[in-house]
């Protein structure tokens, strides 16, 4: 992922896009942190965790985005459109909330869930098969409905 993401800096330093070698640069020194941290760990940094954290950025830019909006702030607004725009280019494709609803029926299958006590379990396995595809706290509400009834 690194090295993508870093191709993709070169790039975008060559063409002049400041705003981009920018949102580039933040995601570069999020997976640093994450690897270092992890490293002291004695952990490696997977892919699912890669993904989980450009998730996460995307949906902390959003609440961001949120309240600038809100504010009136059109120039710092526009600016974290522009992050979570390029952030999503490394993201795999949002599931939608009917690819959701099946996901979480599966995983309730697959994990045997039967009630609330087993939300957990199912959240646990949504993120191992799906990391960085839904939203999940959305997901969670989901599954929620469908082990309540």
């Amino acid at each position: 992922m690194r090295e993508t993401i870093a191709a993709a800096m070169k790039d975008a330093m060559k063409a002049g896009e400041r705003t981009r070698v920018g949102a580039l640069r933040l995601m570069m020194a999020a997976l640093k942190d994450r690897e270092i941290e992890a490293r002291g760990a004695g952990a490696t940094l997977t892919p699912a965790d890669e993904m989980a954290l450009l998730a996460k950025m995307v949906k902390t830019r959003q609440e961001s985005l949120a309240i600038y909006e809100k504010a009136g702030r059109e120039d710092l607004a526009a600016q974290e459109r522009a992050e979570i725009a390029v952030i999503n280019e490394f993201l795999p494709k949002q599931m939608d909330e009917a690819a959701v609803k099946v996901a979480a029926s599966g995983a309730i299958a697959e994990t045997g869930a039967a009630g609330m006590k087993d939300m957990g379990k199912v959240i646990a396995a949504l993120k191992a098969k799906y990391p960085g595809q839904m939203d999940f706290a959305k997901a969670s509400a989901i599954v929620k409905a469908l082990l309540t009834g």
